[in-house]
C-alpha cells in the first residue's frame, strides 16, 4: 500500500460483523494500481451507534463509505439524498461525500445481476426464490423485478419483513409469493424455481447453511450465495453435491465494487486486481 499522507482520502466500510470483509485489501490493490490518493478501512459499527458514526464521518471529512449488515436501510434517514435506484430499492450500499452533503447509492442490484448473468441465468419469464428479506434482498428483488422476471417468491423467517420487502418495488406483471424461510425446505417451495438465492448471513460462520430441498429442484436451477469466501459456502457445497449449478457471492462482490469505486473516484478499476488481491485469501 502507498504511504498515508495527510492528503490520503479514506473510504470506509461500516458493518457488524465486519472482520470478516475483504473489501479493504480489494479496492486498496486498486487504489494503489491507478497511483490514487485513498485508503480504504473496515469499520465495525453497532447498530444502536450509527447515528453517532455517520456524524463521525461527516466531521471527519470521510470521502465514501461501503455499507453492509445491518446497516443498508438504516443508513437511509442520516443521508442527504439518494440516487433514484436507492430510493426504489429502499437500502444503500454506497456513499459518497458531495461537498458537504452525503449521497447514497446502491450497487447491489447491478451487481447482482452481472454475476448471474455470469452463470448463464436471464430472468425474462423465470422463477426466483429469494430468502432472507433485509436489505440485500431488497436489491436483489428489484434487479430481478426490473430484468423481467415471471414469478418472484420471498421467504423469510418472519412473514410481515418478507411482506414488507416489497413496499415500494414496481412489481406489475409479476407473480409475487410471499413465506417463511422454512417452505424452502419442502417440495412446493422450490420445484418450479430457476433460480434460489441466499440472501442470509447463513454461511458467514462457515458453517450454517439455510434449509431448503435441492433434491425437488429442476436439474438446471441455479444457485447464488450473497455470501462469499475462499471456499465453496455450505449453501453452495450443499447444491454442489446435488450435481446443480452454484456460486458464492464473489463476483458480485468484485462487480458492485467496481460501480461503488466509480463513484467515489470517477475513474473504472483494474477488475483484474480487485479480483486477485480476493483469490490471496486477504481478509
Amino acid at each position: 500500500m502507498s504511504r498515508i499522507r495527510g492528503s490520503t482520502r479514506v473510504v470506509a466500510i461500516l458493518g457488524d460483523p465486519v472482520e470478516h470483509s475483504r473489501s479493504p485489501a480489494m479496492h486498496n490493490a486498486a487504489f494503489e494500481a491507478l497511483g490514487l490518493d485513498f485508503v480504504y478501512v473496515a469499520l465495525r459499527v453497532r447498530r444502536a451507534d450509527l447515528g453517532q458514526a455517520i456524524a463521525g464521518v461527516r466531521a471527519l471529512g470521510i470521502a465514501g463509505l461501503n455499507v453492509t449488515v445491518p446497516h443498508k436501510e438504516a443508513i437511509i434517514p442520516f443521508l442527504d439524498r439518494l440516487s433514484p435506484e436507492a430510493r426504489a430499492i429502499g437500502a444503500v450500499n454506497t456513499v459518497v461525500r458531495r461537498g458537504r452533503r452525503l449521497e447514497g447509492y446502491n450497487t447491489d442490484a447491478e451487481g447482482f445481476l452481472r454475476a448471474v448473468r455470469d452463470m448463464g441465468f436471464r430472468p425474462r419469464g423465470r422463477h426466483a426464490v429469494v430468502l432472507g428479506a433485509g436489505g440485500s434482498a431488497r436489491a436483489v428483488a428489484h434487479a430481478l423485478v426490473q430484468s423481467g422476471i415471471r414469478r418472484l417468491t420471498i421467504l423469510n423467517r418472519h412473514l410481515a419483513r418478507a411482506a414488507a420487502l416489497l413496499e415500494g418495488l414496481d412489481t406489475r406483471g409479476v407473480a409475487i409469493d410471499v413465506g417463511r424461510l422454512a417452505l424452502a425446505d419442502s417440495p412446493d417451495g422450490v420445484f418450479s424455481a430457476d433460480l434460489i438465492v441466499n440472501c442470509t448471513s447463513l454461511g458467514l460462520d462457515g458453517k450454517t447453511v439455510p434449509p431448503f430441498e435441492i433434491k425437488s429442484t429442476r436439474s438446471g436451477c441455479l444457485f447464488y450465495d450473497l455470501v462469499y469466501g475462499p471456499h465453496p459456502t455450505p449453501f453452495v457445497a450443499a447444491a454442489r453435491r446435488q450435481g446443480r449449478t452454484a456460486e458464492n457471492g464473489e463476483r458480485m462482490l468484485l462487480e458492485q465494487a467496481r460501480l461503488a469505486f466509480r463513484i467515489w473516484t470517477g475513474r473504472a478499476p483494474r477488475l483484474a486486481v480487485m479480483q486477485k488481491s480476493l483469490r490471496r485469501g486477504h481478509p
